[in-house]
Parts: C-alpha cells; sequence; structure tokens
C-alpha cells in the first residue's frame, strides 16, 4: 500500500515505545492495554522517561486563522485542529500536557479503550491540570482506527483543544493511495461571545430554537446557530483544499468534533464505501452520504474522478454547511453553495451497519440496564437515569469485571443525543444482524436504541451525551467496577432488568 500523504496536517508519527514505569502522586501504575493497572483520580502529574519522545501539548490561549477571519481562542501549539498524532496499534502513545490556560484542562482520548487513569475525565479518572502544571498520558492504543482528543473541562471542547488520533494497523487490510483526516466543527469562540456564555444563556432558554428542526434527527437539531462551520479549521469562504489524481483510492477518516451540530456530509460527483464506525471496522457499505453526530467517526474509500469538486459537510438543520475542495485536475473551484446531489441520495443507516466478524462481540448479554434520556426537573437541564430510578441525583451504574451488559437508552425528550461510553466500545443491536461496534450512538427522540458491552477494563468511566452543553447541564453519569471511589457519583444498581438473552444478538 502506497505511503498515505496529510495535506495541510501536521502529525507526530510513533513506533513501539515500549512499555515505561511511571510515578503518580506516589502511587506505581504500570502503562498497559485495556485492563491494565490504574491510577485514582488525585494523582498529580506522572513523569516520563526521557527517551519515551512524548508528544508536546501546549494548551494555551491564541489567535488563529480560519480563513476568512482570525479569532481569540484556546488550542494545542497555536494550530486548529491540533497536530495529528499517529501511533501504530499495539505500541504505547506518550504525550505531555503542559496547561498554559487560565483554567483547569485534561485531554480525553477519545474511543481510545485505555487505562482507567489516562482517560482525562476530571475529578474522575485524574484531578484537573491546574494552570502552569503539567500532566503526561502514557498508554497502549490497542485497538486500530480513527479516534481524536480532546479537553474534557467545562466548555473546551467548544474552543480549540482538540485534534486526530490515528491509530494505524499493523496489518492493514485495506489497499489504498493516500488518507485524508477531515475533521469537522461548529465555531463560535472569538466572535463576540464564547462557549461559557453560550452555556449560560442554556441555562436562561434551555428550549430548542423552533427554527433548528431536522427530520433526520427526529425534532429539533440543536440549540447554536454558529456564525462558522469548519473542515480542518477552515471557513467556507476560504476552504481546505485536498489534492489528488484521477483514479486515486483515498481512505477518508471523517471525525465530529462539533460541540452542538450534526454533519451530513457528500463528496460531489463520488459515492462512499463506508469500511469503519468509530474505528471498527463493518462489512463495506456504498453510500452517498453519511450522518455524524458529535463525536462520530466513519472511515470510507472513495475512487477520485477527474475534476474539481465540493466535499460538503452540512449543518443537520441550521440551514448552513461546512466545505471543502477535492482538486484531481485544473479548473475553477466549485462556490460553497453548490448543489450536491448527492445529499439527497442514499443515506446510510445503522441498519446498514453489520461489525466485521473479527470485531464482532457474539452471545448476548445476561443483563439488561434500561437508561432514559430526559429533560430535568422543570425543564432545566438533561438527566439519565434508570427507568425506574429517580433523577434528582447523579447516577452510578456498577457492574462486575466479566459481565456482559446491555445499556438500552430510551429518548424521552424532544431532542436527539449522541451517547457515548468512555474507555469501552459497545454493538449496537437491532437490525438484521451484527450490528456495529462503536463508542458513540445517535439516539432519537421517542426511540430506543440497544447497545451490548463487555466489562473488561476496570475503573471508573463516564457514560455521556457528546452535545457539549447536555453533558455540561447534566447529562452524565458514571459506570464503574468494584466498589465506588470517594468523591464519585453515588450508586444506584439498575436491578431487576430483564434478561436480553436471545434479542438482537
Amino acid at each position: 500500500m502506497p505511503v498515505p500523504s496529510h495535506p495541510s496536517r501536521r502529525s507526530f508519527l510513533f513506533g513501539a515505545v515500549g512499555t515505561a514505569t511511571l510515578l503518580a502522586g506516589g502511587t506505581r501504575a504500570s502503562a498497559g492495554t485495556a485492563g491494565g493497572s490504574r491510577a485514582g483520580a488525585g494523582a498529580r502529574s506522572v513523569l516520563l522517561p526521557a527517551a519515551a519522545g512524548a508528544v508536546w501539548l501546549g494548551a494555551a490561549p491564541t489567535t488563529v486563522d480560519l480563513g476568512s477571519r482570525t479569532v481569540r481562542t484556546w488550542a494545542y501549539g497555536d494550530t486548529l485542529p491540533g497536530p495529528e498524532i499517529r501511533v501504530t496499534a499495539g505500541t504505547t502513545l506518550a504525550a505531555r500536557l503542559k496547561n498554559d490556560l487560565p483554567h483547569d484542562t485534561t485531554v480525553h482520548w477519545h474511543g481510545v479503550r485505555l487505562v482507567s487513569a489516562m482517560d482525562g475525565a476530571p475529578g474522575l479518572s485524574q484531578a484537573p491540570v491546574a494552570p502552569g502544571d503539567s500532566f503526561d498520558y502514557l498508554f497502549t492504543a490497542p485497538d486500530p482506527g480513527t479516534y481524536f482528543y480532546h479537553s474534557h473541562v467545562g466548555t473546551q471542547l467548544d474552543r480549540g483543544l482538540y485534534g486526530a488520533l490515528v491509530v494505524e494497523d499493523p496489518n492493514e487490510p485495506l489497499a489504498y493511495d493516500a488518507e485524508w483526516t477531515i475533521m469537522l466543527d461548529d465555531w463560535i469562540d472569538g466572535t463576540g461571545t464564547d462557549p461559557d456564555a453560550v452555556l449560560e444563556g442554556l441555562h436562561e432558554r434551555p428550549k430548542p430554537p423552533r427554527t433548528m428542526h431536522s427530520d433526520l434527527l427526529g425534532g429539533a437539531a440543536g440549540h447554536v446557530a454558529y456564525p462558522h462551520y469548519l473542515v480542518n479549521g477552515r471557513t467556507a469562504q476560504a476552504p481546505t483544499r485536498f489534492e489528488g489524481a484521477p483514479g486515486q483510492r483515498i481512505r477518508l477518516r471523517l471525525i465530529n468534533v462539533g460541540a452542538d451540530t450534526a454533519f451530513q456530509v457528500a463528496l460531489g460527483g463520488h459515492r462512499l464505501t463506508v469500511t469503519h464506525a468509530d474505528g471498527f471496522p463493518v462489512a463495506p457499505v456504498t453510500v452517498d452520504t453519511v450522518l455524524l453526530g458529535m463525536g462520530e467517526r466513519y472511515d470510507a474509500l472513495v475512487t477520485l474522478a477527474d475534476g474539481v469538486f465540493p466535499l460538503v459537510a452540512s449543518a443537520e438543520g441550521k440551514n448552513a454547511r461546512a466545505f471543502a475542495v477535492v482538486r484531481t485536475s485544473g479548473g475553477e473551484a466549485p462556490p460553497s453553495d453548490v448543489a450536491v446531489p448527492e445529499l439527497d441520495g442514499r443515506l446510510l443507516v445503522p441498519a446498514d451497519l453489520v461489525a466485521d466478524p473479527s470485531v464482532d462481540l457474539g452471545e448476548a448479554p445476561a443483563r439488561e440496564v434500561r437508561l432514559v434520556l430526559r429533560r430535568g426537573a422543570r425543564g432545566v437541564g438533561w438527566t439519565i437515569g434508570t427507568s425506574s430510578g429517580s433523577d434528582s441525583a447523579p447516577l452510578r451504574l456498577q457492574v462486575e469485571e466479566g459481565e456482559r451488559v446491555r445499556l438500552s437508552f430510551t429518548n424521552r425528550s424532544g431532542i436527539w443525543h449522541p451517547v457515548h461510553l468512555h474507555g469501552h466500545t459497545f454493538q449496537v443491536r437491532g437490525g438484521t444482524g451484527p450490528g456495529a461496534r462503536k463508542d458513540t450512538v445517535i439516539v432519537r427522540p421517542g426511540k430506543t436504541v440497544a447497545a451490548d458491552f463487555v466489562a473488561d477494563n476496570p475503573g471508573e468511566w463516564m457514560l455521556h451525551c457528546h452535545n457539549l452543553y447536555h453533558g455540561a447541564l447534566g447529562m452524565m453519569v458514571t459506570l464503574g467496577y468494584g466498589a465506588a471511589p470517594a468523591g464519585s457519583m453515588p450508586h444506584m444498581a439498575a436491578s431487576g432488568s430483564k434478561s436480553p438473552a436471545g434479542k438482537g444478538s
């Protein structure tokens, strides 16, 4: 397979770093694969061996160029997105976070089945990194695929604190000539307001605007009409450009890092063969367009035609789009508002996605935990609760190591929720065959989604809506193994659940 190319991207490449020993506040913890040792919240910064060659992630206030304007924001290394990190599956990633922000921060490695102490969940798996301090992340990335990293403190994800993480397969089965990482974002920071002001406004006016409606999402599309929508940090007025040659086979790594926006993606004049969902392989399926909720990723192969083509990410329900240009020959680039018939073509739907046999979780679990997504008391905030439990207190779900559990999410609110589980993947059930392995799944209003997972990575893990503002306003619980650590969310066992054996497996 030819060496992939990455237009206009800065990357860090890793080989095998080797296993290292960490010292975390006096507690020894070994870096390893999922299920390895871990340190609890409150651990101090760890120190990497000098030979580890860590990626440097300097989080700081900066000015970034969106193409059509410059804005003040917070970012990693003065770039938007942050540097792309690439590591081979089964080897160790080392990254040093230096916090030069005026606020605490962390780094979460979205979708990676890593040890709990490296997950970046503030107050749960680690203490937040204070201004002026550093924290060293060291973990094995066990699964090939497309992932990303981002701050998990407050509203910081809706600034510039994110970047792509690509875990390469040492035995890559796909054949392609090049690959393009495509990060989709909704942008408001530095435009006369900021994400903290947006959150405060949602406290006062929590209902989604009536104008933001989406049939694809089953109701309200979101809360925020962003002034800009970006592809790899660039607006439609000065778009990112991807260059190739006619006949080249390209792997697209699509990542939605937005806070409040689903994107429907299409490449004008082309069809997309989807090969992976949230990093894990699926039986290839060819479609015209794909819909990504916040936190979701899809990989797709495309064979380039001759010409200049629009790569469009429609901000679903918001009457706007992110836009880039794909060029394989001379000619004038299309305008950003060009009609793209593929957006009205065959859309990828969950039933299309069948897990590759190599990642199928197999037998149905013995226990089901039924969770309900709803509005908070008096319409303020959002909650995840059990069907019979109270939503007045935060929820901690307790499982046993090695247990197979079905999580069923029922959405009783008027807006969709992309639900994300840290430290694990689950298998979506309910289609005609073994559903995709994912870590983030869209739950539409009035619908129930079943997701099976295996409790094979001990620790305390967040389970939350990846709409940043829903999570910040309460739609977040924890899932833990064993006794709850001091200071964690209260335990609420989901007892009396019916066995789902034989259903959707």
